[in-house]
């Protein structure tokens, strides 16, 4: 996939009306979910991405402290400026294409390495253990 076709498919899904709404939303969420990987998992979902989202992606120092799914969404409405309820859309959006090009399985690592709460914002359910 092209970064062109990548933001086509952001702004389709996600119904934004411009190419640079839907470039914007996907240089955000990006850089704020680079931030919140590190190692060899970070690395393979850029690889599997076109390079200009790639850059995006792997810009930023990683966090120390990992946010939460809303706390990312919390944190990257603050960075932006936009509404968390805005901020939610743009992410999920942006979160379903991602996975589409990270595949299952890297995905699944993904998941595994975050903390509660991105499962959701990757459309997927967050399953927990009984306690």
């Amino acid at each position: 996939m092209t970064f062109e076709q990548m933001l086509e498919r952001v702004r389709y899904e996600g119904a934004y009306p411009t190419r640079a709404a839907a470039e914007e939303s996907v240089r955000a969420v990006l850089g704020a979910l680079g931030r919140q990987l590190a190692g060899d998992e970070r690395a393979e979902l850029a690889a599997r991405m076109p390079y200009e989202a790639a850059v995006a992606l792997t810009s930023g120092i990683p966090a120390t402290d990992p946010l939460t799914g809303w706390g990312f969404v919390r944190d990257l409405a603050s960075r932006t400026g936009r509404t968390a309820a805005t901020t939610r859309w743009d992410t999920g959006t942006v979160f379903r294409v991602v996975g589409r090009l990270a595949g299952e399985e890297l995905l699944s690592r993904l998941l595994a390495q975050l903390p509660s709460g991105y499962a959701l914002l990757f459309g997927r359910a967050e399953l927990t253990q009984a306690a």
